[in-house]
């Protein structure tokens, strides 16, 4: 099975589901993880002392030595502005999507859900553009296609940190629940450590402590109860 993952920001896979995509990859699935932005607005490159066309260099070259940390089968990173996506006419880049998804059929799509986890706009952006592109695409799929959203359970997210406010899934909302393992979440910890600009912000966060061995999704358009333990069950 081929699993595409459309975030906006580098490192948004490696806070997010980053033990699951090496989890994927290790039983023999296909893991693309498509980037929108190269995160090059980070206010890292002040104290870095760069532009924002360097500090994309940067952040690519930390996402390439996480692709190989992860095994991720391809990974392509796109130039759209960082923090910018709210502001611009969405088209062209539903349209690229689009293209993208044409031309490498994915079995499963996976991004943010409506609230992005966080709040942040581009989140919301991307999981807005996914899901209209997806639902349009899925018209004319001539494959069994899923589009899911992944998240920590709603009380997990709650007490998870004092870094950010955190949304999670609530019980209703969870139509899946994968259990990785432990060499699943230890790969995701040496994905982190790959963003050697972002080491103080990791430790801050508490992400590391955060990544628990089950990974909720809820799927578009679909409701499993009880819920399913794979992403690719009861496909249609």
């Amino acid at each position: 099975m081929r699993v595409l993952f459309i975030f906006p920001h580098p490192d948004d896979e490696s806070y997010g589901p980053g033990r699951f995509m090496f989890h994927l990859q290790r039983h023999g699935h296909e893991v693309f993880l498509l980037t929108l932005t190269k995160g090059e607005a980070t206010k890292q490159r002040l104290r870095l002392g760069v532009d924002k066309k360097e500090m994309g260099n940067i952040r690519y070259k930390e996402m390439l030595a996480m692709q190989k940390v992860l095994g991720i089968t391809r990974m392509d990173v796109w130039a759209y502005p960082d923090g910018g996506l709210k502001d611009l006419d969405p088209r062209p880049l539903e349209n690229d999507i689009m293209t993208y998804l044409k031309e490498h059929q994915p079995d499963v799509v996976i991004t943010y859900p409506v609230h992005g986890i966080s709040g942040f706009y581009d989140h919301l952006v991307c999981h807005a553009v996914v899901k209209r592109v997806f639902v349009e695409w899925k018209e004319g799929c001539k494959h069994p296609a899923r589009l899911a959203f992944f998240g920590p359970r709603e009380e997990q997210a709650r007490h998870a940190t004092h870094w950010i406010p955190l949304k999670g899934l609530t019980d209703d909302e969870i139509d899946c629940t994968v259990c990785v393992d432990e060499e699943d979440i230890e790969a995701n910890k040496q994905a982190l450590d790959c963003y050697v600009t972002y080491r103080s912000t990791v430790e801050e966060s508490g992400i590391k402590k955060m990544l628990h061995p089950e990974i909720h999704f809820t799927f578009f358009g679909e409701n499993h109860t009880p819920p399913l333990t794979s992403v690719f069950e009861a496909m249609k």
